[in-house]
């Protein structure tokens, strides 16, 4: 069977899917790079690529391996300039996991493909789908980092409930500088038995939808965090919330900073 090559269209959809391969990785690792960088890498990856395809090698293994060694490597250090580190290793993975998605999806819509001036724009569309997957995948492992469980003791009372660990939680006691927590009303209760005389002072807030105001402050005699490496800490500042935290079940904000 005999194939005929267009070097000049090989390399440019190779530039145009390694330049898009190369930004999604980018985008995932946080990666402050200028355009002509992603430019500049994506354009000897393509190069390289065709040069890897059309070399008298014998061996298929030996492409394989200046394919997805050689070629990979020196794209990632030329487009992202990623250092000799583990991140190179997880930006190495991720390059070639994108690869994969974007040429699944991308596989998928050219079945649809009946002009060749559509290549592109079904690439632009594959691009924004395989990105919005990785954003989703990214805000999925986000909300599993920042739930977790928690254990309450006060005295003999102990309760166990549900925390979001809220990043945009600052709270203070003005008066110590410590990091404050909040905690639902209901299980304030618990621990406390209503018992007013175990209340501080209060201390103001302010938060969206309400200028400000004041909470009551508490102190508890221990809190462990119920996470892969178990925190505990000793004696952390608590304010009891008048309203209802969320509609997602967890009954405490914990104050980041306290971790």
């Amino acid at each position: 069977m005999h194939y005929e090559l267009y070097i000049d269209v090989f390399f440019l959809i190779n530039f145009m899917m390694d330049y898009m391969i190369l930004t999604i990785t980018g985008k995932i690792l946080r990666r402050s790079v200028s355009h002509a960088r992603l430019c500049t890498g994506a354009l000897l990856g393509a190069f390289l690529t065709c040069v890897v395809l059309i070399m008298p090698i014998p061996y298929g293994f030996i492409k394989l391996v200046l394919f997805y060694g050689c070629v990979g490597v020196l794209m990632l250090k030329t487009g992202l300039d990623i250092p000799w580190s583990r991140m190179f290793i997880r930006a190495y993975a991720l390059l070639y996991v994108s690869s994969f998605l974007l040429g699944g999806v991308f596989t998928f819509f050219q079945q649809y493909l009946r002009y060749g001036s559509l290549f592109f724009a079904f690439a632009i569309v594959s691009y924004y789908l395989v990105l919005g997957i990785w954003n989703l995948i990214s805000y999925l492992a986000r909300q599993n980092q920042y739930h977790c469980e928690v254990i309450l003791r006060n005295g003999e009372n102990m309760q166990k409930v549900k925390a979001l660990i809220d990043t945009g939680n600052s709270l203070r006691d003005p008066l110590t500088g410590e990091p404050v927590s909040i905690l639902s009303k209901e299980t304030a209760k618990k621990l406390y038995g209503g018992d007013g005389e175990t209340i501080f002072r209060f201390i103001p807030y302010h938060s969206i939808g309400k200028s400000q105001g004041v909470l009551p402050l508490v102190k508890l005699d221990r809190l462990e965090i119920l996470k892969k490496d178990k925190q505990v800490i000793e004696h952390p500042y608590v304010a009891v919330s008048e309203d209802e935290l969320s509609k997602d079940d967890y009954e405490m904000i914990l104050n980041p900073d306290i971790l």
